[in-house]
């Protein structure tokens, strides 16, 4: 089973970075003194109340997966069930929150926002079509023989390795926009404060791989 223990490392190491596009959509510090616009808080309200759920369900993918990365005992067929059922939630979750951008619309009285919302939303919307590809990558894994799955797997650790890139990617479009009185709307949200209380827990950033 060793051939696919250090495999299994690798992949949770590339996945845990997942959880940072969470922290860049809800991690809303308290703004300024000056109030934001009525309009743009209810705005904020219609993404930040979308946050918490699909948070929880890609926090909860990403852990799945880390559970499993030390396990040598693990069959082939109970570690493609698992990353399965794993990018599948994180597809269903990036998708669900690139919903919710366009259900909200372009935020209100933000120069350039539409653009800012629609770059945001369309980069989700990547992330999730790339969980979908991933999930059917490993939904084709041969779990009959140990060194084929290992191989397979050493596959999809690599277009994992693209996804991250995507997820940076994706982390600077939220921050544009989640910048100045979009920020300042989100701190207001009770939330998107609970999200970002409960996405600063992953350490995203200390595996890099």
């Amino acid at each position: 089973m060793e051939g696919t223990n250090p495999v299994n490392k690798k992949l949770a190491a590339a996945l845990s970075g997942g959880a940072v596009l969470m922290v860049a959509v809800s991690g809303c510090s308290d703004g300024g003194d000056k109030g934001p616009d009525p309009k743009l808080v209810s705005w904020a309200k219609t993404v930040c109340d979308a946050v918490p759920a699909q948070d929880a369900k890609i926090r909860s993918a990403n852990a799945s997966i880390a559970a499993i990365a030390t396990d040598t005992n693990l069959p082939p067929k109970e570690a493609q069930k698992t990353y399965a059922a794993a990018f599948q939630d994180m597809s269903e979750g990036y998708k669900a929150l690139a919903d919710a951008l366009d259900s909200a619309g372009a935020p209100p009285g933000i120069d350039g926002g539409a653009k800012l919302q629609q770059d945001a939303a369309k980069n989700l919307v990547g992330l999730s079509t790339s969980y979908t590809d991933l999930k059917k990558k490993v939904d084709g894994l041969n779990t009959k023989d140990q060194g084929k799955f290992a191989k397979g797997l050493k596959e999809v650790a690599l277009q994992t390795k693209e996804v991250g890139k995507q997820s940076d990617s994706g982390t600077q479009a939220l921050k544009r926009l989640e910048s100045g009185d979009v920020k300042e709307a989100m701190a207001e949200q009770p939330s998107c404060k609970v999200a970002a209380s409960g996405s600063a827990q992953p350490t995203a950033s200390t595996t890099a791989g």
